[in-house]
C-alpha cells in the first residue's frame, strides 16, 4: 500500500459478528485533499467500517492506514490525525452534539489558532476514557426526552461523581482541561444551551448536585481555606 498520496487506505478488509459477515474484503483509497462518501443500504457495513477506520473497532482481517499511519500499530496518531468530530461519530455520539463540539471550537481556533494542538490533544485524551464516551452517548439519547427522563437523571448523578472524583484528585474547586478564557467559554456555553435544550436541564441537575457551569464546570460551594479559597481563583 502506498502511504504518501493517500489520507485512506484499506486493503481485503473483513469483519463479522459471530455468523454473520459485515464487511467482505473492502478496498478503498481516498486522495488527500479529497472529499468521499461512504453509501449503502442499512445493513452494507457502512458505520463498521468507519468504526474499524477510526480505531474504535478492531477488524478481524485486512490492512488499514489512515494518514498513513496503520490502524493496528498506531492507533494514537491515527486518532491525532482524524480530529474530534470524526472519532466523536465513530463513537455513536448523535449528530446534533457533534455539531455543537464543532462550532463551538470555532471561534476558540479564531481567538487562539496557537492552542488548537493542545485543546485537541486534550479531547482527544477524554475521548479515550469509557465514562467519558458513555456520557456523550446517554446524552444523546436523552436529547428528545422530556425534562425529567431518568436517563438524564442517572447522567447527571454519574457526571457530578465523576467531576467530584477528578476534583478532588486535582485538589480543586472546579474541573477545567481547557484553559479557555472565561467570555469564550460563557460563549460555547450559551451556544450548547441554545443549541441542546436538554444540556441546559442536565447543567440545572449538576447545580443540585454541587456543581455549576459546562465548558468549565466549578463547585456551587468551594471549599475556604488556603487550598480552595476563592481567593485563589484565576
Amino acid at each position: 500500500m502506498t502511504t504518501r498520496t493517500s489520507a485512506i487506505e484499506v486493503a481485503g478488509l473483513c469483519k463479522s459478528y459471530g455468523d454473520q459477515e459485515v464487511v467482505a474484503g473492502v478496498d478503498l483509497t481516498v486522495p488527500t485533499g479529497t472529499v468521499y462518501a461512504l453509501l449503502g443500504p442499512n445493513g452494507a457495513g457502512k458505520t463498521t467500517t468507519v468504526r474499524i477506520l477510526s480505531t474504535s473497532l478492531p477488524a478481524d482481517a485486512g490492512e488499514v492506514r489512515i494518514a498513513g499511519y496503520d490502524v493496528r500499530r498506531e492507533a494514537d496518531r491515527v486518532r491525532a490525525s482524524i480530529g474530534v468530530t470524526g472519532r466523536l461519530r465513530a463513537l455513536g455520539v448523535d449528530e446534533r452534539i457533534v455539531r455543537v463540539e464543532r462550532d463551538g471550537w470555532i471561534p476558540l481556533a479564531a481567538r487562539s489558532p496557537e492552542r488548537v494542538p493542545e485543546w485537541m490533544a486534550r479531547k482527544l485524551q477524554q475521548l479515550a476514557d469509557p465514562q467519558i464516551v458513555d456520557f456523550y452517548v446517554t446524552l444523546g439519547e436523552a436529547l428528545d426526552r422530556p425534562d425529567d427522563d431518568p436517563r438524564l437523571v442517572e447522567l447527571a448523578d454519574k457526571l457530578a461523581a465523576y467531576i467530584t472524583q477528578v476534583a478532588d484528585e486535582q485538589g480543586e474547586w472546579y474541573v477545567d482541561d481547557t484553559g479557555i478564557e472565561s467570555p469564550f467559554a460563557e460563549l460555547r456555553d450559551t451556544h450548547v444551551f441554545d443549541t441542546l435544550p436538554s444540556a441546559r436541564r442536565l447543567v440545572e441537575l449538576l447545580s443540585e448536585r454541587g456543581w455549576t457551569g459546562w465548558t468549565k464546570l466549578e463547585r456551587v460551594n468551594p471549599p475556604r481555606g488556603p487550598a480552595g479559597s476563592s481567593s485563589d481563583r484565576p
